[in-house]
């Protein structure tokens, strides 16, 4: 049995968000230096993710499926992007950051257009999130 993902607080997780505008509308808004890959993140998980719903809560961009909950969630500071799988401690080969919600930080489109994240990205469909 899978374990419940609480999330990153006892907070409610977001709402779900009419389309991916709430997303887009994030993205105008993240730090210059770390914008490129918070576009690129988002491209290849729109890409390889089919069904999403979008959210944006506490800054944070949100993507997740209707059954799974919240997958993904990307945070962009000011000079890296944090990509946190919720489900991502059940990972075959699990991002090596955090507790429960494994995550992992870029500092670089290259870094987010490596082969691994782009499976992280794809398993990720495979886990249920946080709910």
């Amino acid at each position: 049995m899978a374990k419940m993902i609480k999330g990153p607080s006892s907070r409610r997780p977001p709402v779900p968000a009419k389309g991916h505008a709430e997303i887009a509308n994030w993205m105008e808004t993240v730090m210059p230096a770390v914008k490129p890959i918070v576009e690129r993140l988002d491209a290849i998980i729109r890409k390889e993710l089919k069904g999403l719903q979008y959210a944006v809560k506490w800054q944070h961009a949100f993507y997740g499926l209707p059954d799974e909950g919240w997958i993904i969630e990307i945070g962009a500071y000011h000079v890296s992007v944090n990509i946190v799988f919720h489900g991502g401690a059940e990972f075959d080969d699990p991002p090596e950051l955090g507790e429960g919600a494994r995550y992992v930080k870029l500092r670089s489109v290259e870094e987010a257009s490596a082969p691994q994240v782009r499976a992280w990205i794809r398993e990720a469909r495979r886990h249920s999130g946080w709910k």
